[in-house]
Parts: structure tokens; sequence; C-alpha cells
């Protein structure tokens, strides 16, 4: 059987590139062809924040030459992702519109924590290496143009993930000013790292060693460590630090000659060098791992697992519900509670079935919320709704968009808040009328599955739940008074009548 052709298109901060791939279930991904045509779109954007016409010209005449290849390979499907340079600009709005008129191509501008999940995808794809580091207390240094992601694992789970503002294209548009007026430029660089990466270790960085450190970034990273056939590379800290020492001893043009790197963008070569070296000095490990891989490994991974044409044996939703988690413990949340509600929320789920559109992202983001619902007390007891709300909204939960954690963050809102006016839902401008409706579907599964654990006493030691006619009878085993929570599950009822057409029940057998 033949594979889909696809092809992965990222536009970074000085490029963009495209690469297709030949997917198939046996093979995997098989990449047919790469380009790449420079365009330092981040200069402007950091500096102006803005996209400038001449850049965006620029980008809409290589996006017309893509479509032609695009043609040629008779691709057959295709995503274009827009990362930090194009999401901070100001006006990103207008120019996906323009480049969609010029050129018929539409240009997704990922959140951060989209464009790091499929950066980390595109490790993934690399299957039981990728398994086989993370066993052992990892880090994953995604560096880019415009930002930094660190993302620790310690037995296949994912502790922290977090993202700090030090691209090297970042660096360098702030040193600029003080290129000709010192030697030491690589001292600036590391004096501006230094309070973020300070602030990264005072808060996530325990005793625990780190074993090993995966780089990725883009072609730059490979290309200025030298692993320019994007094949594996692994080496040991001494070696990078020699690598290092040989950098800094000779000019950034001669390195550029060295490597064969074009000369225009040469000048980001110790800024990258330099934080290299700073987060691997502060993180410890011994071993780095040059995967070899780019984002378009990634956005293709991930559209062959949306569209079941390739498999994997790593649990992405695993990594997003781990996140959320440790968001939940550092606000002090209830686990017991939370696993309460879970329970819950879980057999309610199972018994309205696919009759109510809650497919397989819709529980992923229930869950989410269970675990995150009670953040805003950590801030506020009289107003927890709203502080969870703000908590969840600003907090970077990877693997989920902009739009899913505002999702989440007003289906735990109105956990306690009436919704007088669905229309007034905060975040109208980017819900659509079918997230609108997500929301009151979660809030309303929410507050029963909350009503049955309201003393936070785990009284519930099994749950049943099954539809019946125009009933949803929730049979609940207790082993104490329940007098406390079904009286606040009846409050609930009419809600969730309104929402699924259904009328709760709860039938309560007592343990003796």
């Amino acid at each position: 059987m033949a594979g889909t052709t696809f092809a992965a298109i990222d536009v970074g901060s000085y490029n963009v590139s495209m690469e297709i791939f030949e997917i198939s279930g046996r093979a995997g991904l098989r990449s047919l062809n790469r380009v790449r045509a420079h365009l330092e779109l981040g200069k402007d954007t950091f500096a102006f924040h803005r996209i400038t016409m001449e850049k965006l010209e620029e980008m809409v005449n290589i996006l017309q030459d893509f479509c032609r290849i695009m043609k040629e390979y008779q691709v057959s499907a295709y995503r274009c992702c827009a990362k930090s340079a194009f999401r901070e600009a100001r006006n990103h709005v207008f120019a996906v519109n323009h480049i969609k008129r010029m050129t018929g191509i539409q240009v997704d501008v990922l959140s951060n924590a989209e464009q790091r999940f499929i950066g980390y995808k595109s490790i993934a794809s690399r299957g039981e290496e990728f398994q086989k580091f993370i066993e052992k207390r990892t880090a994953i240094i995604d560096v880019g143009g415009g930002s930094v992601q660190i993302s620790l694992f310690d037995k296949d789970a994912l502790v922290v993930t977090q993202n700090l503002r030090l691209g090297s294209l970042r660096i360098r548009q702030e040193l600029r000013p003080f290129e000709k007026e010192t030697v030491h430029y690589d001292m600036l660089a590391e004096q501006i790292m230094n309070r973020e990466i300070e602030n990264f270790r005072k808060m996530y960085l325990t005793k625990d060693k780190i074993h090993n450190i995966i780089l990725v970034g883009d072609f730059f990273t490979n290309l200025i460590l030298q692993n320019k056939g994007d094949l594996n590379k692994i080496e040991s800290k001494q070696e990078f630090l020699n690598w290092y020492d040989h950098v800094m001893a000779v000019s950034p043009r001669e390195i550029a000659r060295e490597l064969d790197m074009p000369a225009e963008i040469s000048s980001v070569l110790i800024p990258t060098a330099v934080l290299y070296r700073k987060l691997i000095e502060e993180l410890g490990a011994e071993t780095i791992w040059l995967p070899g891989i780019q984002l378009t490994d990634g956005i293709a991974f991930d559209y062959g697992i949306r569209h079941k044409i390739v498999t994997t044996t790593h649990d992405f939703e695993k990594d997003i519900l781990s996140a959320s988690r440790k968001i939940a413990a550092r606000y002090s949340c209830s686990k017991k509670h939370t696993d309460a509600l879970l329970t819950v929320s879980s057999a309610i789920v199972s018994a309205l079935g696919k009759a109510y559109s809650l497919d397989a992202r819709s529980r992923l983001l229930l869950k989410v919320a269970c675990n995150l619902h009670e953040c805003g007390r950590y801030i506020s007891l009289s107003e927890s709704d709203l502080c969870a709300y703000n908590i969840i909204r600003s907090s970077e939960i990877i693997g989920l968009s902009e739009k899913e954690r505002l999702i989440i963050a007003n289906a735990v809102r109105y956990m306690s808040t009436e919704i007088t006016d669905y229309s007034s839902i905060p975040g109208d401008s980017i819900l659509k009328e079918t997230d609108l409706i997500l929301i009151t579907q979660l809030t309303a599964i929410l507050r029963l599955s909350e009503a049955l654990d309201a003393g936070y006493m785990q009284k519930v030691l099994s749950v049943k739940a099954v539809r019946k006619e125009k009933k949803l009878l929730i049979t609940v085993e207790v082993k104490q008074d329940f007098t406390l929570e079904q009286g606040i599950f009846e409050k609930h009822i009419d809600f969730f009548e309104e929402i699924f057409t259904l009328r709760p029940v709860l039938k309560i057998k007592k343990r003796i």
C-alpha cells in the first residue's frame, strides 16, 4: 500500500523550511526532499514587534515556491506552522490572512506549548532510542530563535516543562548595540541569561542528578554542533566543552567558513554557544544526545498519529496529565479529592457514550480540569473560581492549545459560578459555538462529580453510572453518612439536565 505524501512547513526565526515525507505504517516517516530559505523574521519581530511588509512579501514568495514543489511531488496533505517570531508579531493575524490570500497556504500560529509538544514528538518519533533515554532523569533542551524550552523527564514521566525567553536570535538583538563596545561579547550574553536560568534552577532543579540531555532545535543546532547529516550524535559533556572553547577562540566568520555556515547568520553563533554551555553546566548531565531532528519531523509524525497512519508506544496523553498534576501540586491541590473526581467523572462520561460528542480529546480536557479545579484556593478562598481561571489560562501545559486551556479554565470557573448568559463566557473571540457547548458539558460533569466528594472525605467506595431513557442513574456505594453530598448533588441536577437533557438520579447504597 502506497504511503501518504505530506509536506511539513516550519516558519522559524531565521529561515522558512519545508520537508516532504512519505508516511506509511510499514516504513514510518521517509524524507523525500528538504528545502530551506533564509528569512530573518525574528530580526523585525523581536526589535519592532511586527512583521514588515518587506519580510511578509519575501515569505509569500518563498511559500509560492514551496507550492510549486508540493505540486511536483503530488503532495496530498500539508501543515504550515509558525513559531515565536511570527506569534509575537502584533500584526500576525493580518499576515496569516495575507499569506492565505496570496498562496492558498493556511499558516497555523502555534502557541509555545503546541510548538514544544510537536518538537517533543519529533524526538519521540525515534521510538526506542527516546524511551531508553527518558527512563533515567533527562532534560530536553529545545532551542529556538526566540526562546528555550526545558522539559524534565524522570522514569518515563514528564516532571516539569518551562519556557525561557532566551532564544539565540533574541539575545543577539539585545546585544547588538554593544557589539562594538566590548571584546567580551560572550560575557554579556551570559549575563543576560543568568537571571532566567537561575530562577529555573531554584524553582525546578532538585538534588536528583540529571543523567542525560537531549538537545534539539532547528537546522542551525545541527549545523553548529557538526551534526550536518541529521544523524544521531551522542557526545560527552567534555567533548561539548572542547567544541565550545574552540568556538570562543576564533571569530564567528572563521567558524562560519569552517562549518560551511551562511555568513549572514554567523553572528548568532556566539549567543547560541554560550546558551548551550550555560544550560549544560547548570543541568550537570554528562551525556548529550543530538537526535538530529527538526520541527518538520514532529509535524509529520503528529499528522501520521492523528490520521492513524503510524503508531507510537509513547503515551503523549500521560505527559499532558503529568504536567497538569505537577501544576496542581504546586498549588497544593488535594490529590485524594482529585482522584475522587476523576473516578466519578469517568463513570459519567462512560455512561453518556458517543451520543454527546465527548470524544477522546474532550475526555482528556475533563481530566485536566479535574486535576486543576481547586488550584485557585491557593490564592483566595473567597474568589477561588476566578483565581483558578487566571492560573489555568496563564499556565503553560505542554500539548494543549491556548483555546483548550481557555475551555478548561472556563469549565473550572463555572463549577461554582452561575452561567447567566452563555454568550458572555470569557474568550468568545476565539471560542466557537461547539466550544461553548463543551465548556458547559464539562462544567455540568464537574459539578456532579465534586458534589459526591463535597466533604473531602472520599466516602464513595464505588460508583456506577448508566443511561436509562431520559435519566442518568448514578449508583454509589458509601461508607458513611451521605446527607451533605446528596444535598449538594441535588442542587446541580437541573443544570445537568439542561445541558444533556438527562436527569441525574442518585442511588445510595451503604456498606454495612
